[in-house]
């Protein structure tokens, strides 16, 4: 038994890969300065797309890119208030027509607070 255990590298001793026969992806320096003023510089591939902000490592603000490529500007939709999603369904003429008709029958006591209803069947009571 003593001869069928495994000989070799105890854990966490070196390792035997090398970096013969490897062939690395292109890279390049792509430099950074924040509003700190810190300046430090990233390695990327040639490839890839270099953004032009990136995190600070040492403060975590902002860090625009020092080879001058500039942000995008994302096109911001306009604020939609209720309104105008209201005028988007129906027409001023319609919307005048409907509040007229809702306040016919909140003044006639159909719809509206139950407190309001009481009060105009003691008017009614009172007049009849």
């Amino acid at each position: 038994m003593a001869e069928r255990t495994l000989r070799g590298a105890r854990l966490g001793g070196q390792s035997f890969e090398d970096e013969r026969g490897i062939e690395f992806a292109a890279r390049q320096q792509v430099g950074y300065r924040c509003t700190q003023g810190h300046e430090f510089e990233i390695t990327m591939s040639i490839e890839a797309e270099i953004p032009a902000v990136w995190e600070c490592p040492r403060c975590g603000e902002e860090a625009l890119s020092t080879s001058g490529i500039e942000r995008e500007e994302k096109a911001e939709k306009p604020v939609r208030t209720h309104w105008d999603m209201l005028l988007e369904r129906r027409s001023e003429k319609e919307l005048e027509d409907i509040l007229k008709e809702r306040l016919e029958l909140l003044r006639g006591g159909e719809i509206g607070p139950a407190h309001l209803h009481r009060a105009n069947q003691k008017k009614r009571r009172a007049t009849a």
